[in-house]
């Protein structure tokens, strides 16, 4: 039971640093002391729901961080994560007789201001609250990139990737939304592992791109050069793609998009279609952080996105990633570590700061020396490492006294 106790606290020590550092990345690109109406629809900011002011699910609203911290001090807030291009509604025509404290003057309504049944505590297709107190499955939630809506990971049709953390998802209703993303997948998103159930059992294929494609018989279709080995060859070329994003490029973190495609005045939408690459239409599909690099942007292609609404895939700064490094490297105000720590003095808020980095450098060191000697993160090892840690800031301290 001892050694429970231990691994639990221990996974409670990792997880309530990720939380933190999750909460910091998306506090810090939204302005917490001004409302962000003036703005307009801003192209990404963290958005917050009242289920106080705005009870009807038929009307739901959305408010900048400013305004959940103002206006709405006490109420029952839901912490939507982020929005693209959501202009703040706090005190307009959805909240009946309640006035924005920030901004008083607003229009009744914000008409390009998109809602899902996340305003409501709602999410995924099983349209459950989170947290869910009667789910007693310990799942994660993943966002969709395109329609934004939260989603566990056993009800994405597909089995989850690893590491998750280098990735972007796309939800298959989206998927199919814009069917020429599939294309896309078949050469560039992480190889789908869809789970199929039979009255008897249920077992996990792992599907290999081209491997049952009917064209890849053809090879007058696919190409002239090297026919028999085209299919490997992309292959080659796809697992190279896959690997690239854990070591990300200047390129790739900014917004220079679609290099490989202005080159040429030809679509590579129909080039890729013409190499007659598929993948089953199904499930989730989670790609590396670079794919929207590689997406067309040809007239045609460029209308088809607007046609279906996801013109924002060709900017890359709308990635979420974008938004939290932007505003980590470029924060509202003050940093949102002292926002947090605003009741304490000058040198207790230091003192915080410096805890909070030094521990964060500890246990990254310590999971990747563990992860280079190949060993299994357990309670004694952490307990250990820790232990080490202070004998040696002992010895530091007795050595200043000699």
């Amino acid at each position: 039971m001892a050694a429970n106790k231990d691994d639990s606290d221990t996974e409670d020590i990792l997880a309530n640093e990720e939380e933190l550092q999750n909460v910091l990345c998306v506090l810090a690109g939204s302005d917490p002391e001004n409302c962000s109406y003036s703005r307009g629809y801003v192209k990404r900011q963290a958005v917050f729901a009242c289920s106080t002011c705005t009870p009807n699910t038929a009307e739901p609203a959305g408010m900048c961080l400013a305004c959940a911290n103002k206006c709405h001090e006490g109420h029952d807030i839901l912490e939507l994560y982020t929005k693209r291009n959501f202009r703040c509604d706090c005190g307009n025509g959805r909240f009946g007789d309640f006035q924005c404290q920030l901004i008083p003057a607003k229009d009744n309504e914000n008409d390009k201001n998109l809602y899902n049944h996340n305003f409501n505590g709602c999410y995924c297709t099983c349209d459950r609250p989170y947290p869910d107190t009667d789910d007693q499955v310990n799942d994660e939630m993943i966002q969709c990139v395109i329609c934004e809506d939260w989603f566990h990971t056993r009800h994405l049709g597909c089995s989850m990737v690893e590491p998750e953390e280098l990735q972007e998802m796309v939800c298959e209703a989206c998927m199919s939304k814009a069917p020429f993303l599939w294309t896309y997948a078949a050469h560039f998103a992480v190889p789908p592992v869809i789970s199929v159930s039979h009255p008897e059992e249920e077992v996990e294929v792992d599907v290999e791109e081209g491997g049952e494609n009917e064209e890849d018989s053809e090879p007058s279709q696919i190409g002239d050069e090297e026919p028999s080995t085209s299919v490997e060859h992309t292959k080659q070329e796809e697992v190279a793609n896959r690997s690239s994003p854990c070591k990300r490029t200047h390129e790739e973190m900014t917004d220079s998009p679609g290099k490989a495609t202005t080159k040429s005045a030809e679509c590579r939408l129909k080039e890729l279609q013409a190499q007659g690459l598929e993948r089953p239409r199904q499930g989730a599909v989670f790609w590396p952080y670079s794919w929207r690099s590689k997406l067309c942007t040809c007239t045609s292609c460029k209308r088809a996105y607007v046609a279906v609404q996801v013109q924002f895939l060709m900017d890359q700064s709308d990635t979420i990633l974008a938004y939290e490094n932007k505003g980590l490297d470029e924060p509202f105000g003050q940093h949102p570590l002292m926002a947090l720590t605003s009741s304490l003095n000058r040198v207790q808020q230091l003192e915080v700061i410096y805890g909070y980095n030094e521990l964060t450098t500890v246990i990254t060191a310590f999971l990747e020396q563990c992860a280079a000697e190949g060993k299994t993160v357990t309670a004694e090892a952490v307990h250990q490492y820790f232990e080490e840690l202070r004998a040696r800031k002992r010895r530091r301290t007795n050595a200043g006294y000699q």
